[in-house]
């Protein structure tokens, strides 16, 4: 019995790592697209959010079956119990990429601003969905405190584009529409660390039995 839910076990975490995958290259894309001004790939996007949807309602019948089978108890149950968690951050974070590419699509042809500081949030977003899930994979707690921390940069991140953005619309009024577009671009990157960093403190969860929210 105990070999078997290990097994099912162990297929969990190959199920969250292929749906990491999946939001990671759905905010790659998306981010690309808005750097390359490419509408047809942003519009790619949104068949990849529906993907990612199907795989959230895999594992969670996964999750509920083991729940019901096998009744876990302890460290076992804040395991699954953590996984439910998690892919509700995570098909979150399919549905904001889903949001930066409808923008692209309605930017349209204008010519893509360049913005510095947008690439860096996505690389170090898409760090962070990658290490929450190996973290909950390893079981490795050093690496949900690096996710947690990298939180701080995204952030950081988010206010230089934002000073960056009003700059433009004061040297430059009529871009200012577009500016807000790419103000709402950032703000769904700095949500995505968010939900990244949510995602790492239920590893965290799931490995002491302690959620970092409840020492606040």
């Amino acid at each position: 019995m105990r070999n078997r839910f290990d097994e099912e076990l162990e297929q969990l975490g190959c199920e969250l790592i292929e749906m990491g995958a999946m939001i990671e290259r759905a905010i790659a894309g998306a981010v690309k697209a808005l750097l390359e001004n490419d509408v047809a790939k942003a519009r790619e996007i949104a068949s990849l959010d529906d993907e990612i949807d199907h795989k959230e309602r895999d594992i969670e019948r996964r999750c509920l079956r083991l729940l019901l089978q096998q009744q876990p108890v302890a460290r076992d149950l804040r395991l699954v119990s953590a996984a439910l968690k998690m892919i509700t951050d995570m098909e979150r974070i399919g549905d904001q990429a889903e949001d930066i590419a409808e923008i692209v699509v309605l930017l349209g042809d204008k010519p893509a601003q360049h913005i510095d500081h947008i690439d860096e949030m996505a690389r170090i977003t898409i760090q962070m969905v990658s290490e929450s899930i190996d973290a909950f994979v390893k079981k490795d707690l050093a690496l949900v405190r690096a996710v947690i921390t990298r939180d701080d940069a995204v952030d950081e991140l988010f206010d230089h584009v934002k000073g960056e953005l009003v700059r433009m619309i004061a040297q430059n009024p009529e871009e200012g529409e577009q500016a807000i577009d790419y103000v709402m671009i950032a703000k769904y990157l700095e949500r995505i660390g968010d939900h990244a960093t949510n995602i790492a403190e239920w590893v965290e969860f799931s490995m002491t039995g302690e959620h970092p929210s409840e020492g606040n």
